[in-house]
């Protein structure tokens, strides 16, 4: 198992770069492979050895090599976070084919979809519907006996956010129902775990900006819960049935 880590990482390396694209083009209904990957100052083409997961731009410091504009660091950052998770799925997973594949899967959907509700405050449906169907195509085909348990989770962890988002659509939106409920079709009873942990997250989280911005301004602050439904499911995927198994045990 060791010795898959170094590959799954730089594999992770890849895709992480290709999600990169991803956030940034599909909110905007772009090709994901036309134009070539360019410079968004200068409109310069990326050379390939400038084009490198994370090396390319420690070794540019940064900075585009023609204009010397700056380079967002969140570039390296997803990829070396994809390539992070990826080697962490391999790690926990190595021993189980399906869950394997499933979770690879799931991280690839997962990372673009919470750098666009960061960016945009949407969840492509563009997104969650090709994962909700690659989830129950790979389950079925790699996992038929846990099926039933992930579609009852994912149509239930759907219902626990639709319901709200049908009655208030000010609070929470359908994207994170549809989200939560691919998270479900992808983990099945580590989805609750995965649910916790988003929830406590974004609490947190929303106590923070209400503590900084005062009760009045705080409440009104948009918060995309994308983001922590991704952390939660990143959580599950990784460590969802322990914890499942450690809270039985308690109580």
């Amino acid at each position: 198992m060791p010795a898959a880590l170094l590959p799954a990482a730089a594999f992770g390396l890849v895709i992480g770069s290709f999600l990169n694209v991803v956030a940034a083009r599909l909110p905007g209904r772009m090709s994901l492979a036309m134009p070539a990957s360019h410079c968004m100052s200068c409109d310069t083409p990326i050379k390939p050895y400038d084009n490198i997961p994370v090396l390319s731009w420690l070794i540019l410091r940064g900075r585009c090599r023609s204009c010397s504009a700056s380079i967002s660091p969140r570039y390296p950052f997803v990829e070396a976070g994809t390539a992070a998770l990826f080697a962490g799925v391999v790690a926990v997973h190595h021993a189980d084919t399906a869950a394997l594949v499933m979770g690879l899967v799931l991280v690839a959907f997962l990372v673009p979809i919470a750098l666009i509700d960061l960016d945009h405050r949407i969840i492509p449906n563009r997104l969650t519907l090709p994962a909700a169907v690659i989830a129950v195509v790979l389950g079925t085909a790699l996992d038929p006996g846990g099926q039933v348990e992930r579609l009852i989770a994912g149509a239930a962890a759907g219902l626990v956010l639709g319901l709200p988002a049908l009655l208030r659509p000010t609070g929470m939106g359908m994207g994170d129902a549809k989200l939560i409920a691919v998270i479900g079709l992808f983990l099945g009873l580590a989805v609750i775990p995965a649910f916790f942990v988003a929830f406590v997250a974004g609490t947190v989280v929303g106590i923070g900006v209400i503590m900084r911005k005062g009760m009045m301004v705080g409440r009104k602050t948009p918060i995309p819960f994308g983001p922590f439904l991704a952390l939660g499911a990143v959580v599950g995927l990784l460590a969802g049935h322990e914890l499942i198994q450690l809270y039985l045990a308690a109580f």
